[in-house]
């Protein structure tokens, strides 16, 4: 049993390395205390994505509490019109006529950053590239044979795939831009993290709050341990 267990730990660093040579995870800057940046977050959520992707839970008024902004300035510069303060971040897309046209009905993204994670959504976003064969006409470099199109193909432009041969496979090890879209390759950038950063906080909107109570918890824990011990002390002085 045991030199099959060396045996398969001898294996697995040429495994990784067989299945290596890919497009690696782009890092993303995520700072829930940067409300600007949640605030564009939101309004390119609302424009690119609520078309087909609920976030329900997350209502415009805990978005407006959270970042201090005024509830009619929410309404005017991020909900879509005709939304309340108090509704829900739901697509006006029916999942009847999404399956018809995507195949798929597409997912609720309230807790996509958190299943996910920041760097994958965001290298995900950003990996879109030309594929004339497929039905939206384009492939994904960290999803691949996704069903969605590329909603943000006229801002970023077109990206074609650069591959080479690995183990007799075809892999993508680089994106190229063939035709610039509307926004350079770092404002396109700033864009898809500012998103990023948006969902992040819809995937747990106290997040800054858990982490700042948790230096009290911290610290309170401690404390209780420095009691317990000096109690524990003065009961067993006569034992020891």
């Amino acid at each position: 049993m045991k030199k099959v267990l060396y045996t398969l730990l001898l294996l697995l660093p040429l495994t990784a390395g067989a299945s290596g040579g890919g497009i690696e995870l782009e890092s993303a800057d995520i700072d829930l205390s940067d409300s600007a940046s949640l605030e564009r977050g939101a309004k390119h959520y609302v424009t690119y994505c609520l078309g087909c992707h609920s976030a329900k839970h997350i209502r415009y008024k805990r978005i407006a509490l959270d970042l201090k902004l005024d509830e009619g300035e929410i309404l005017k510069n991020v909900a879509p019109l005709g939304a309340g303060i108090y509704d829900q971040m739901h697509s006006a897309m029916n999942g009847h006529d999404a399956e018809k046209w995507f195949g798929t009905t597409p997912p609720d993204l309230s807790l996509i950053a958190r299943s996910r994670g920041a760097d994958w959504l965001y290298s995900y976003l950003k990996g879109f590239y030309s594929e004339p064969g497929k039905p939206t006409g384009v492939n994904n470099a960290i999803f691949k044979d996704v069903a969605m199109p590329n909603v943000f193909w006229q801002l970023q432009g077109t990206q074609t795939a650069v591959t080479k041969i690995v183990d007799g496979q075809e892999v993508i090890t680089d994106l190229k831009l063939v035709e610039a879209g509307q926004l350079s390759p770092e404002e396109f950038d700033k864009l898809v993290n500012d998103l990023v950063n948006f969902l992040v906080y819809v995937g747990e909107p106290v997040q800054l709050e858990r982490q700042q109570m948790g230096k009290y918890v911290l610290f309170f824990i401690l404390m209780f341990i420095a009691l317990a011990y000096l109690l524990k002390k003065e009961y067993w002085k006569d034992v020891h």
